[in-house]
């Protein structure tokens, strides 16, 4: 798939999304801020979130109290939301730093919104992951799609997978755990490579809530393509989201382990040229194991296999000699050659 310049797939680095989502609290300035830093660490794409409750919840949300908050769902997002001038404003902040837009809708407003801005693309959040009037709404757009898939099971999300097949629209399935922060012993790896079983025409990606970088990381060796993170300018801010959010130096390092990942999963099993120095001195080469005289007959305790490996020839062709006979007398760790030997 690609969003705007930028190819994502099997054979390109993976996208670093660096999610800012609602860390900044609803304050314009900082929200800038975080995405300044972000693109001094080399991130290539900032993600956001755009509530406009109203219209993405009902009253009924201000009685819900989410494990990670010490006010309603309501009152989080009311509080975090920004405006629509304030995020066309983060936008063009954004895009002047060279970086990608992304913004997760939250409502069928907030998707109607995000098109008139011209975002290049859509994320939906696991929460709405089986949102099937959100999803087809959004795919109708015709831009490429990218979902998480946190809190579904592979049978639960075929629905809204096909949904995007049905549309055209190029997209992409994150493995998702959605507790704030994920321990290890419910964060599943292994639903990268269902995902990829499962949907073999989706780039599959991993949106990581642990903490630290490690689980991310392990994801590209399996076939993670996206590696989407809350981010932070400062671990010391407080927010529902913030103890499972990178600071600028973790989306460095990242960006960083993960293109040598990417670059060591795609190299073929082999000898390589630096090597070589190496191979001449760490194989073996054949020698005689002790003095033998010349016409002997060799046998399996006449030889032996020893360091460096700069001999005539090498240790793995040690079963290729015996039974055979010396042209010469050689003495005990001499190294053999094929001239030493009758044909």
């Amino acid at each position: 798939m690609q969003i705007g310049t930028r190819k994502i797939g099997p054979s390109e680095p993976p996208l670093v999304i660096a999610e800012i989502g609602i860390n900044h609290g609803g304050d314009l300035k900082v929200a800038k801020h975080m995405v300044s830093l972000a693109a001094r660490s080399g991130c290539e794409c900032v993600k956001h979130q755009t509530h406009f409750v109203e219209d993405e919840m009902t009253e009924a949300a201000k009685e819900i109290f989410p494990p990670n908050a010490d006010m309603s769902i309501w009152d989080v997002m009311a509080t975090c939301a920004l405006s629509k001038d304030d995020e066309i404003a983060l936008k063009r902040h954004t895009e002047s730093l060279g970086l990608i837009y992304l913004s997760t809708p939250f409502s069928r407003s907030a998707s109607d919104f995000l098109e008139e801005i011209d975002v290049p693309g859509f994320k939906i959040g696991s929460g709405e992951a089986d949102n099937l009037p959100l999803i087809r709404h959004i795919a109708k757009k015709g831009k490429p799609v990218i979902m998480s898939t946190g809190m579904q099971t592979i049978e639960s999300v075929r629905k809204s997978v096909g949904i995007l097949e049905d549309s055209g629209v190029d997209y992409a399935l994150l493995e998702c755990t959605n507790l704030y922060p994920s321990p290890p012993e419910i964060v599943s790896l292994r639903g990268v490579s269902d995902l990829r079983a499962a949907f073999p025409n989706a780039v599959v990606g991993f949106s990581d809530h642990s903490i630290g970088p490690e689980m991310a990381l392990a994801s590209v060796a399996l076939g993670a393509c996206i590696l989407e993170r809350h981010y932070t300018d400062s671990r010391y801010r407080t927010g529902p989201d913030i103890p499972c959010s990178m600071d600028p130096a973790e989306l460095r390092l990242l960006i960083d382990r993960s293109r040598e990942i990417h670059i060591a999963l795609h190299n073929t099993k082999q000898r390589t040229g630096p090597e070589e120095d190496v191979y001449r001195f760490a194989r073996a080469s054949l020698v005689a194991d002790r003095d033998l005289a010349e016409g002997h007959r060799i046998t399996e305790p006449d030889i032996w296999a020893r360091r460096p490996g700069n001999g005539e020839i090498p240790g793995y062709r040690f079963d290729d000699i015996i039974g055979k006979c010396l042209t010469r007398a050689v003495h005990r760790n001499e190294q053999l050659k094929w001239t030493d030997l009758t044909p």
